[in-house]
């Protein structure tokens, strides 16, 4: 079993796959927000169609 904290701090994780995320450059909560709902999407989709597509790390 893994512990709590390590399925935390993977969940905060898996976003920062995205480049935009790795960085808070937004001025508005909403537009953060969004982004972050758009990233966790795409995280999704990807896991539920075991698709791989490309991101900025694998360049």
């Amino acid at each position: 079993m893994i512990p709590r904290r390590w399925v935390v701090e993977r969940t905060f994780g898996w976003p920062m796959h995205h480049r935009r995320l790795a960085r808070d450059y937004e001025t508005h909560a909403h537009r953060s927000e969004a982004i972050i709902h758009v990233a966790m999407i795409d995280l999704i989709s990807r896991r539920l169609t075991n698709e791989s597509t490309p991101n900025w790390r694998d360049t």
